[in-house]
């Protein structure tokens, strides 16, 4: 009796269950309709089937390789071997026999880490069988000949994004996770699995949004984001927060520190123990900060020219108001690492434009006494996997999208960094949301990387075109601004160049490009981990390492191989580097004690604006 009613607990409640079941049967049937009457107004946003170009891509690949049969017979052959290989090894196994592995995951793999996918016969013949598939299907389109480099970079990019979506770890007769789950619950998991997918596709409008964590766990300002400071000046594009200071003396030269506005600032304030903001202050500077608006409409007109003026410039100026100080040194971060050095450029432009304009311009030179970037590119020649969202097709239906309405929505290029990692940031979730029915665990890095901005149509055409198509910032006088030709190579400000060695937006062979670039003398440091992890890595954590060379060879290969590891965070190297343009030291400043009034408390309402 007591085994009878312990098969039956995990049975729901057929009322419930009929109840619920009912429920989403009205909402789904809601959603779809909301969704097709969208498609039918927008014409599908861009007008065109395929978007992205990916089926004149395959197109050209399966002519290429049907071409080469022999090449092709080659590959059937190879993957024929390695399933007969596969094969006898369970056989094998299934007699009680040990068997090394024919295939195994990638190091950090997380998908297979549940013990069933090594200890069970069956699941582990799945496992390493898709491992086999993706690795042939791979292989075979990365082999074949005569493709130009877009073409090639699509398809293998494409191909791993097919070879992802298909992973058995993603369906629920193939997840001995789910399966158990599943068994376990009596279907419980399944079907709270597709409430929360019904939840993510009301709150995308009928696109999939996926939750990545509990939006409901953080508060800009009172939980993330609580540097003490005040907003000191505001503009159409920015707010100017200026930090409270923590030590007696700080150093006399500001610190201006310029984040993407692809992103929202408070990456670098996300927690007491990982801000590099509060660390910055504790480091004794006086710190301001950019906070980007969250563009509308109103903004569709704001171009690139419009970003550097409102943006940089008028921050320094306000800064000089704040503090007397004419000159400042000056972070950029990403985007705002290549708008930082397209300002110095600007800026040593100004300043040889003639006599007219010689004495404006000299004073100009010196506001910046040193740059510091951050995972930064400027020469876009090698643009990684981004790249294979950049071409003539893509750009056209892309301003054609943000045509519409005047910018680009914050929701398409999240999707579009989420798919450089598909499977930690997208499949991840599909697994842990709609599969196993489990809500995101509270993580304020999620919380950040969900809190999308808006791009005015204006600017991010020009910087999309311009740079990462075109590649004309590194050409001298390739992009005028406010009538001044950029030269990257009249830059002599002293720069420390900071990139992570596995960044997959701004790979670091790329960045290290910028220090054969700039006149002025350059310090190139190479971090562990990626575009974010690699940056905020305070010193407490004791993670990762970073290199360091004083020679700067031609080839970033010849800079790693005679260059120093070192352990921890690279923050230390950095605070001793940009201590020799400190200016000195002069009693603490508040916010405030200038002639700027404060206008508001940090963050400021700028960041909190959602897309």
């Amino acid at each position: 009796m007591t085994d009878q009613q312990g098969a039956n607990s995990s049975q729901p409640d057929p009322v419930a269950f009929s109840r619920t079941m009912a429920e989403i049967a009205e909402r789904s049937q809601r959603i779809v309709s909301e969704f097709l009457a969208k498609q039918a107004s927008t014409g599908n946003g861009v007008g065109m089937s395929d978007p992205l170009s990916i089926g004149n891509a395959f197109l050209e690949m399966t002519k290429r390789l049907m071409a080469d049969p022999a090449t092709l017979v080659q590959a059937q052959m190879t993957l024929w071997q390695d399933y007969m290989n596969l094969w006898q090894a369970t056989a094998r196994r299934m007699m009680g026999e040990t068997a090394a592995p024919v295939a195994e995951p990638a190091p950090g793999d997380r998908r297979f880490r549940d013990a069933a996918w090594q200890e069970n016969e069956v699941f582990d013949f799945i496992k390493q069988s898709y491992l086999l598939s993706a690795r042939w299907l791979q292989s075979t389109v990365q082999e074949v000949e005569g493709l130009d480099e877009k073409t090639a970079q699509k398809v293998d990019f494409y191909t791993r994004q097919f070879v992802d979506a298909l992973a058995p770890s993603n369906f629920v007769l193939t997840n001995p996770e789910v399966l158990r789950a599943t068994v376990e619950s009596g279907g419980e998991n399944l079907l709270k699995g597709l409430q929360n997918l019904l939840d993510d596709l009301e709150r995308g409008k009928g696109q999939l949004n996926i939750r990545m964590t509990d939006l409901e766990a953080f508060r800009i300002g009172e939980n993330i984001a609580v540097t003490p400071g005040k907003v000191v000046f505001q503009n159409d594009l920015i707010q100017l927060l200026q930090y409270e200071p923590t030590t007696k003396e700080v150093y006399r030269r500001p610190l201006l520190i310029i984040p993407p506005w692809i992103n929202k600032f408070y990456i670098l304030d996300l927690r007491e123990k990982n801000s590099l903001i509060k660390w910055a202050v504790g480091q004794g500077h006086t710190v301001f900060v950019v906070s980007w608006v969250n563009p509308d409409e109103r903004l569709t007109a704001k171009s690139f020219q419009d970003y550097m003026t409102e943006g940089p410039l008028a921050a320094l100026d306000a800064i000089e108001q704040a503090t007397g100080e004419p000159d400042a040194n000056v972070i950029g971060y990403c985007l705002g690492g290549t708008l930082l050095a397209t300002t110095l450029a600007y800026m040593a432009g100004k300043k040889g434009a003639g006599k007219t304009g010689a004495k404006k311009g000299a004073k100009a030179e010196h506001r910046i006494a040193s740059a510091t970037y951050f995972a930064t590119m400027v020469d876009f020649s090698e643009p990684g996997e981004l790249g294979v969202f950049i071409d003539e097709e893509q750009l056209k239906a892309l301003e054609a999208r943000m045509s519409q309405k005047g910018y680009l929505e914050g929701g398409a290029m999240a999707t579009t960094f989420n798919m450089l990692r598909a499977n930690d940031l997208i499949w991840s979730f599909v697994v842990n949301n709609y599969l196993l029915g489990k809500d995101p665990f509270p993580f304020d890095l999620l919380y950040w990387n969900s809190d999308a901005t808006r791009m005015p149509a204006a600017m991010h055409s020009f910087y999309l075109r311009r740079m990462y198509h075109e590649n004309l910032l590194v050409q001298p006088g390739g992009i005028t601004l406010k009538g001044v030709p950029i030269d990257l190579t009249r830059i002599k400000t002293p720069s420390f160049i900071l990139s992570t060695r596995e960044d997959h937006i701004a790979p670091w062979k790329s960045t290290y490009k910028a220090t054969q670039l700039y006149s002025g003398p350059v310090r190139f440091v190479l971090a562990g981990s990626g575009h974010i992890a690699g940056i905020v890595n305070p010193p407490e954590a004791e993670k990762y390492q970073y290199w360091t060379n004083d020679e700067l060879p031609e080839s970033p290969e010849s800079w790693l191989k005679t260059a120093t590891p070192h352990p921890g965070s690279w923050w230390p190297e950095w605070a001793t580097w940009i201590a020799r343009f400190g200016g000195g030291k002069v009693s603490a400043r508040r916010p405030g004690d200038g002639k700027l009034a404060v206008i508001e408390d940090a963050p400021g309402s700028y960041v909190k604006v959602r897309a």
